[in-house]
């Protein structure tokens, strides 16, 4: 059996103390604490749908605003993926899917080129779950997409209702993400690409 791809990332700033550890090859264990209800309930989701073990405890400056606590822990979480990756031997590195949420169907696709760059092609006429303003899923995304260093198109192809919008772009986007760093076994010990390195 392969060694399990895990990492763990501490850190701690004015704004946000976090604490994330990820197993790659997890079975979609999940404890996470943010302080944000709507947040834990997205990110246990991702966890349970890609099939990763992820523990989390983030405190931040709630009492300011949700924003800076979302960004961070997409931040460390795209740290921490890319540290459990390592060169990325052996990986699919490209994930797909699209995924149906009651009237709400998303589209994530993904490659984990260590060339950061983002789409997000997301509108709801109704931003608001209770006090979570799902435009924040954006900044979680985006930070994770720099630190991963991962090339990211995220698409809303239709939906309105802004719960089932959020759950079914953090589901889409834990299979893709499971799909992209799922072991090749024609790769072997190969990096997948050209260039010989995937690495900064």
């Amino acid at each position: 059996m392969a060694e399990q791809r895990i990492a763990e990332k501490n850190r701690n700033t004015a704004e946000t103390r976090i604490r994330l550890h990820l197993n790659i090859d997890g079975s979609g264990k999940a404890s996470v604490d943010t302080g944000i209800p709507f947040f834990d309930h997205m990110l246990t989701l991702f966890a349970r749908h890609g099939l990763f073990d992820l523990e989390l405890k983030a405190e931040g400056d709630l009492s300011v605003d949700y924003h800076h606590t979302v960004e961070d822990v997409g931040l460390v979480l795209g740290q921490v993926v890319k540290s459990a990756l390592g060169e990325k031997r052996g990986i699919a590195r490209y994930g797909f899917f699209i995924l149906p949420m009651d009237e709400t169907l998303a589209r994530v696709a993904l490659d984990l080129s260590n060339r950061p760059a983002f789409v997000y092609k997301v509108s709801v006429p109704e931003a608001m779950v209770r006090d979570f303003n799902i435009m924040l899923v954006r900044e979680f995304f985006q930070a994770f997409a720099n630190e991963a260093g991962c090339n990211l198109h995220i698409a809303l192809e239709y939906g309105e209702e802004p719960h089932h919008v959020a759950e079914a772009i953090f589901k889409c986007f834990a299979k893709a993400l499971d799909r992209a760093t799922q072991l090749d076994p024609r790769l072997g010990d190969a990096v997948p690409t050209t260039k010989g390195t995937l690495s900064s």
